[in-house]
């Protein structure tokens, strides 16, 4: 067994009443909170799409996560290019 193998961590978690057990290099407590979240929008989905077979719920929360992430991440570049400019004014400001 490698050495990357031995650091890696099993934890079982319950995702849409389902067991899964995930292996990583992340601390428990970071995959249960994952997991959780997970949990919490797959709810959120169902209780507005009680119809939805387990894949196109699956599907469904991992578009509306992607479409979180990616709008968290503009937000962000936005934020850090902000700071840059105020920093850059600062510094313009000092000479």
């Amino acid at each position: 067994m490698s050495q990357s193998d031995q650091e890696k961590k099993r934890i079982t978690v319950e995702i849409n009443k389902r067991s899964y057990t995930i292996v990583g290099h992340e601390e428990p407590h970071h995959i249960r909170m994952v997991s959780s979240l997970v949990d919490q929008k797959m709810r959120e989905i169902h209780e507005a799409n009680p119809s939805l077979d387990t894949a196109k719920l699956a599907v469904l929360t991992a578009v509306n996560t992607m479409n979180e992430y990616i709008k968290l991440k503009e937000e962000c570049t936005e934020l850090m290019n902000y700071i840059e400019k105020k920093e850059k004014e600062d510094r313009g400001n000092h000479d």
